[in-house]
């Protein structure tokens, strides 16, 4: 007898703790999705090593990125450019802001720019935040 109510008692333990692990399983709230960074945050994280976003700051080893958009490739004053910006001739957009910052060696060969992003919406966000630069 002894043996069987043993047996009852953990059966029924391992039961109620069953429905009391369920209970609070489905009590729990699901946690808010993870809100992705913005292109400021972004920038600082992976840019701001070489860039800065102004013009008083002193310059790094790429030029400063104020006021980027509409501005003609390789001409800041003062900046000594790679070689291969002598024949890029076009102004920075949308469009080339994002072929550079995915593959700058394709749009400008002979430029030294090493970085490299492959999801589009961080370059778009990065981007966005260029174009708040002015």
């Amino acid at each position: 007898m002894t043996k069987l109510r043993a047996t009852l008692a953990l059966e029924l333990a391992l039961g109620l703790g069953a429905v009391l692990v369920a209970q609070m399983a489905a009590a729990q709230m699901p946690l808010p999705a993870a809100k992705p960074p913005d292109g400021a945050t972004l920038f600082k994280q992976q840019c701001a090593v070489c860039h800065t976003t102004n013009l008083t700051d002193h310059v790094r080893q790429g030029p400063s990125l104020f006021n980027i958009v509409g501005r003609r490739a390789g001409s800041v004053d003062g900046f000594k450019y790679s070689a291969g910006f002598a024949n890029a001739d076009f102004a920075w957009d949308d469009a080339k802001l994002d072929a550079w910052i995915s593959n700058p060696q394709e749009l400008i060969p002979g430029s030294v720019m090493a970085y490299r992003q492959a999801k589009p919406e961080v370059r778009a966000a990065i981007i966005t935040y260029l174009k708040e630069l002015h």
